[in-house]
C-alpha cells in the first residue's frame, strides 16, 4: 500500500518516491495535488534534459540523485537551509500564534542512521479561542516527534514517516485535551498546524486547518519563480469535510462547524471533537531541487491579505534589492531574507488583515563546497 498515493505528481517536482542544517534557533495537516502530464514526446523530453544537464534548470538529475544515493557521502549534496520568522499581533488583543523553528533538529537525536545527514523542523500554529493550544503545540511537537521518529536508515524512515506524523498529531491532541480537561473551567482553545520536516533533501509536510505552506521554485519554462502549494486547506465548506462532520452528528452553518468553528481539522477544540472535527493531518512529500529558492509558511492572517503568487512577488522583489547590504555578522542574503519576512508580515497587518500574522521562511541554498 502506497502511504503517499495522495501526493503531488512528480512532474510538479513533488516526488512520490524519494530518499534521502543544521543550526538550531530555539523557540519555545491526506491531500490532493496534481500537475498536468508532460505533452512532449519522450525522445524530445530526454533530449531537453540532456541539453540542460549543465544548466541551472536541470531538475531531474538532482531529484534522481537525492532519491537513490543513501550513502553517508551523499551528505555533501545536502542543500543548505536557514530560517527566518516574523510574528505580529496585528489588531487582535492577544497573540495567539506560535511557531517552531529548528534548523538543526538532528542535534536532538543520539542514534540517527548514518544515511540521515540532516533533520530540520519548522511549524506555524494559529490558535483560536486563546493561545494555550498553539503554545502547547510549539512546546511539545518536536519532543513527541523525536520520541516517535522511525528507527533505521533513510529508506525505512520514508516508508514510516506518514504514520509517524499522524501518530504525533494524535498524541499531541490527546495530551492537550487531557490537560485542558483538568482545568477549571476547562480550556476550549484550538489551533491549526502546518509542519515541515526536512529529511536530507526531502520535505514531509503535515497540516491541519487553513495555515498554508508554499515552495518558491524557479521554472525556466514559466519565465521565473512559481508557487508550489504544499498544503490543503481544511474548511467545513468542502464536501468531504462537511460529510464527515454530518456523519459525526455535527452540522455546518455559514461555513462553520456548529456555526462557530472556521476549520474542520485542528488540534484541541475539545467541544467540537464529537462533531466531526479531527486532528488527522494531511501529509505530503516534496523533493527539493537545485531550482528551489525558499519555503514559506504562514497562518491565515497572511493569506487574508496576500495570494500565494503575490506573496512570492513581494518577497522576491526584496531579495533582489541590491540596496540592502550585509553586516559584519550577516550576509546580504541573510539580511534580505530577514527583511523580506518582516516586511511581509508588517504589510499584511497594514492591509487590515485583522488577525495575528506569523510568517516563517526557509532559505534554500546550494550545498557547501
Amino acid at each position: 500500500m502506497d502511504l503517499f498515493g495522495d501526493l503531488p505528481d512528480p512532474s510538479d517536482g513533488c516526488q512520490k518516491q524519494s530518499t534521502p542544517s543544521v543550526n538550531r534557533n530555539g523557540n519555545e495537516g491526506q491531500g490532493d495535488a496534481s500537475a498536468p502530464a508532460p505533452t512532449q514526446p519522450l525522445a524530445a523530453s530526454a533530449e531537453k534534459r540532456k541539453s540542460e544537464s549543465q544548466g541551472p534548470q536541470d531538475e531531474e538529475p538532482v531529484r534522481k540523485e537525492a532519491r537513490t544515493d543513501n550513502s553517508p557521502n551523499a551528505h555533501n549534496s545536502l542543500l543548505r537551509l536557514s530560517s527566518y520568522v516574523a510574528d505580529r499581533k496585528g489588531e487582535r488583543e492577544e497573540m495567539q500564534d506560535a511557531h517552531l523553528q529548528i534548523d538543526d533538529y538532528s542535534s536532538m537525536f543520539q542514534d540517527l542512521h548514518p544515511s540521515i545527514g540532516r533533520l530540520a523542523l519548522y511549524a506555524v500554529f494559529d490558535g483560536h479561542g486563546g493561545s494555550r493550544a498553539s503554545r502547547f503545540a510549539s512546546q511539545y511537537l518536536h519532543k513527541i516527534l523525536r520520541d516517535k521518529f522511525p528507527k533505521g536508515d533513510v529508506g525505512t524512515v520514508e516508508k514510516e514517516i506518514k504514520k509517524c506524523l499522524i501518530d504525533v498529531f494524535k498524541k499531541l491532541d490527546e495530551d492537550f485535551l487531557r490537560e485542558a480537561a483538568r482545568q477549571k473551567p476547562s480550556w476550549k482553545d484550538g489551533t491549526t498546524a502546518v509542519v515541515v520536516l526536512v529529511v536530507n533533501n526531502t520535505l514531509f509536510i503535515a497540516n491541519l486547518g487553513d495555515s498554508k505552506s508554499i515552495l518558491c521554485r524557479y521554472k525556466a519554462e514559466e519565465g521565473g519563480c512559481v508557487a508550489v502549494p504544499l498544503t490543503t486547506d481544511h474548511s467545513p465548506s468542502v464536501y468531504t469535510e462537511r460529510m464527515r462532520i454530518q456523519k459525526a452528528g455535527g452540522y455546518v452553518r455559514e461555513g462553520r462547524v456548529m456555526g462557530i468553528l472556521e476549520v474542520s481539522r485542528s488540534l484541541g477544540d475539545g467541544p467540537y471533537k464529537n462533531h466531526g472535527v479531527t486532528c488527522l493531518p494531511d501529509v505530503k512529500r516534496c523533493q527539493l531541487t537545485s531550482n528551489d529558492r525558499y519555503i514559506m509558511m504562514a497562518c491565515d492572517g497572511l493569506w487574508k491579505s496576500f495570494s500565494m503568487e503575490d506573496s512570492l512577488h513581494y518577497v522576491n522583489t526584496i531579495l533582489k534589492d541590491q540596496s540592502i547590504h550585509g553586516t559584519d555578522r550577516r550576509s546580504a542574503e541573510e539580511v534580505r531574507f530577514d527583511t523580506a519576512t518582516s516586511r511581509l508580515a508588517n504589510t499584511a497587518v497594514l492591509r487590515l488583515s485583522g488577525d495575528n500574522v506569523t510568517v516563517l521562511t526557509v532559505a534554500i541554498n546550494p550545498p557547501q563546497v
